[in-house]
């Protein structure tokens, strides 16, 4: 694998809304946001501040970018999907074309590509499909194969469906009900997508268990599996320490890392999936928060 491009740090910034648009269950935006998009590589995300300017709720909220526009074609634009849970996230899918967002971005550590061509499979669940896009923009032009493998629990939860099909041809779909595509799980369909197009990688983005999964099946054959986690960040920035994930570094050693700094992107098979959500006793300074 290798780092892309250096990118420039992130920024905060204003930007307009410049389109609003449904896709399925959930709301795409486009802000006008040419610092952000100067430094975009696929896997950043943004943090947004939701409520306006009196709001209480002071905590940004981080969505992964599905794409850019660099400043130099039009205003320079970012586009980004919201799932509206709680909220910050009903506040912000209420926004109209026009309205002004505060974004800090670029954020956070974007996908490895590979060094060279290499044929991979992109898996992503529900909306967390976004990031993906760009990633595969990316594959193709250094020609690397790519097939997508979506999946949602309704038809109307996937999302980039239309748009991965215009991109590589061949997507296969799941939906826990049977809605669209094939019923069951991603994971279900992964193994023989792999085998039929020779992975050589796999990327992957959505809930931690199906991050999970992929992982597994990407040990089992070999291969290298890149994942995107869906934390909840807090911040952002590294500060806050509320999207931890106990990760083995180069070194063979586990520590606590945080996924907006460290990640969101990380090697599956460093991740100690089991692991999350606890204070494993072997984590560097474990015995210093057992008492917390």
């Amino acid at each position: 694998m290798t780092a892309n491009a250096t990118s420039a740090g992130p920024v905060q910034e204003t930007g307009e809304i410049f389109a609003v648009q449904r896709v399925g269950e959930y709301v795409q935006f486009t802000v006008i946001a040419p610092g952000v998009a100067t430094g975009f590589q696929p896997g950043h995300f943004v943090a947004v501040a939701v409520g306006g300017e009196n709001t209480s709720m002071i905590l940004r909220r981080a969505f992964a970018l599905c794409g850019a526009t660099q400043s130099d074609k039009f205003a320079g634009t970012v586009q980004f999907v919201v799932a509206a849970h709680g909220p910050g996230t009903r506040w912000l899918v209420e926004r109209k074309a026009g309205d002004t967002l505060d974004l800090v971005g670029p954020l956070g550590k974007p996908f490895p590509l590979p060094a060279g061509p290499a044929p991979a499979v992109l898996v992503g669940g529900g909306y967390g499909a976004a990031p993906l896009v760009p990633l595969a923009h990316a594959l193709l032009e250094q020609g690397s194969p790519v097939e997508f493998v979506l999946g949602a629990s309704t038809g109307s939860r996937l999302y980039g469906e239309m748009t991965a099909k215009r991109l590589v041809g061949r997507v296969t779909v799941t939906t826990d009900d049977g809605s669209a595509g094939e019923k069951g799980l991603v994971t279900d369909v992964l193994p023989e997508v792999v085998e039929r197009v020779n992975a050589e990688i796999i990327y992957a983005c959505g809930p931690m268990p199906m991050l999970q999964a992929v992982a597994e099946i990407a040990q089992k054959r070999a291969i290298r599996a890149q994942v995107a986690v869906e934390e909840s960040m807090a911040c952002g920035i590294g500060v806050c320490m509320t999207c931890v994930l106990p990760v083995r570094g180069a070194d063979g050693t586990s520590r606590f890392v945080r996924s907006c700094v460290e990640g969101p992107v990380f090697d599956a098979l460093n991740v100690r999936w089991s692991d999350v959500g606890r204070l494993p006793s072997d984590l560097v300074g474990a015995d210093a928060m057992g008492g917390h």
